[in-house]
């Protein structure tokens, strides 16, 4: 086990639905840099995650968002699947604590459908970013640039399209969590407010 995270705390946003990989793979990656990785979700218990539209695993929640806060955690995930991020942005608290994350400046980590959480937060202004590409026109209506590329890295946001460029993200997750706080992310959250 290498210790590039250790001592970091790493909230990993989801529930029902999520896209399986998207959740165990980056959270393996932190895990192996020596962070704590920590699943938040809409309600106690447990999620069930999936493979693409087929049932996979369940995944035990350690805080719902109701009692989770930015100010506990280092570094933000949100993975993707087509149900996860739409039940979670309908939700107040999931998305009060996406827009605290950005407007900490702390990094964050977001794949696939996942980037509609970034829309529904309003902090999507200015960004340039990619997502599985059926969010492209929402990212445009709301001020963001869309990129088809495999991974992207702006002020500390990073960002993927599909299971398929996990391993770029894993990577570059990894390297923006080590840096921490982006005094650029920070005052550009600040601007778009």
């Amino acid at each position: 086990m290498a210790d590039k995270l250790q001592g970091k705390r790493v909230a990993f946003l989801a529930t029902d639905m999520v896209e399986q990989v998207e959740l165990t793979e980056p959270w393996q990656a932190v895990k192996n840099e020596g962070a704590t990785p920590e699943l938040i979700s809409l309600e106690e218990g447990e999620i069930q995650g999936f493979n693409h539209y087929d049932k996979a695993d369940k995944f035990k929640v350690d805080r719902t968002v109701e009692e989770a806060s930015a100010d506990d955690y280092d570094a933000l995930v949100i993975p993707g699947g087509v149900g996860n991020p739409d039940a979670m942005r309908m939700d107040e608290n999931a998305v009060k604590l996406v827009r605290d994350f950005f407007e900490q400046g702390k990094p964050v980590g977001v794949i696939c459908h996942g980037p509609w959480m970034l829309v529904e937060a309003g902090v999507m202004r200015g960004r340039r970013v990619t997502s599985w590409p059926s969010l492209r026109t929402d990212i445009l209506n709301a001020g963001g640039e869309w990129v088809d590329e495999q991974v992207v890295v702006h002020n500390g946001l990073v960002t993927s399209r599909k299971p398929d460029d996990l391993p770029a993200f894993n990577e570059k997750i990894v390297e923006e969590f080590c840096e921490g706080k982006h005094a650029e992310q920070a005052a550009s959250a600040h601007a778009t407010t």
